[in-house]
């Protein structure tokens, strides 16, 4: 009996991680927020969170295969967060907005793996001063 194949979704996150540290950017992932996820719910905004994973940002930060898992502090408090892969929506750099979206499902499920390209344009596109977004583009 063949058993079930593993996701990709786990080894790309891991993947867009290192690659935004090894560039000197900041990853960000967005989380769908649901009663599986661990997260300071007062952040949380039409039942989402972005947060910053970086290696300043999080302490003891585990990309599994099944949770993403780590400390970080909050209006200087530290909280454990943990977050189910399968309601991660994306992870990005910050600066460029590159990266990769997921479409979050229950578990076992199929993901939808859409890259996330700034404009042909050469320059990244000035900070807007608001929350990081996430945007498909087609």
């Amino acid at each position: 009996m063949k058993e079930k194949e593993a996701s990709t979704t786990p080894y790309l996150i891991r993947a867009i991680f290192e690659w935004c540290c090894d560039n000197g950017l900041t990853p960000y992932i967005a989380v769908k927020v649901d009663e599986t996820t661990r997260v300071p719910m007062e952040y949380v905004k039409n039942g989402e969170i972005v947060l910053n994973v970086s290696p300043d940002a999080t302490r003891n930060l585990k990309i599994g295969n099944d949770l993403l898992q780590f400390s970080a502090r909050f209006a200087g408090v530290s909280r454990e967060i943990s977050v189910p892969i399968n309601t991660i929506g994306g992870i990005f750099a910050k600066e460029t907005g590159q990266g990769l979206s997921f479409q979050t499902s229950s578990p076992g499920s199929a993901q939808v793996v859409t890259p996330i390209v700034p404009p042909n344009d050469d320059r990244p596109p000035p900070p807007s001063g608001g929350r990081p977004r996430l945007q498909v583009i087609k």
